[in-house]
């Protein structure tokens, strides 16, 4: 398998990423927390391991409880506000890259559809994904 690199960033560039490859789960997510955060009726998101991912430029950091009850961190720019990433670099194995952050948005192919109980009627369901109602086990 030949390696693609994902690469993006903040609006206003001061936040940057390099992706290896291809996400372990790509998807869209409806619930109420990513919403708000996005501004949209939901968030594409893609997941990698840490080991894949390099992160440049300082982001400010929102914690808040998560559906498993967890903290859930999301990484913005500090300068223009742009939401990039989820997780702490260098202290979490897994982070999360919103879709709407890549350079190439045509890299962005989702899989699965989570928190569709939680889909308001106005946002799209994109045909063909595995549609789960809450967080998957």
């Amino acid at each position: 398998m030949t390696s693609r690199l994902h690469t993006g960033g903040c609006l206003c560039g001061a936040v940057r990423y390099e992706a290896d490859g291809p996400p372990d789960y790509a998807g869209c997510c409806y619930c109420a927390d990513c919403r708000k955060a996005s501004g949209s009726g939901f968030i594409g998101f893609m997941s990698y391991p840490a080991t894949r991912v390099k992160f440049t430029g300082e982001t400010l950091r929102f914690a808040s409880r998560s559906a498993r009850g967890t903290q859930a961190v999301r990484n913005s720019c500090p300068v223009c506000g742009g939401l990039v990433f989820g997780g702490i670099v260098g202290q979490d194995i897994l982070h999360t890259l919103y879709a709407g952050s890549l350079d190439d948005p045509s890299l962005f192919v989702p899989t699965i559809a989570i928190f569709n109980r939680d889909r308001p009627d106005w946002a799209p369901l994109p045909p063909g994904l595995t549609v789960f109602e809450a967080m998957p086990g």
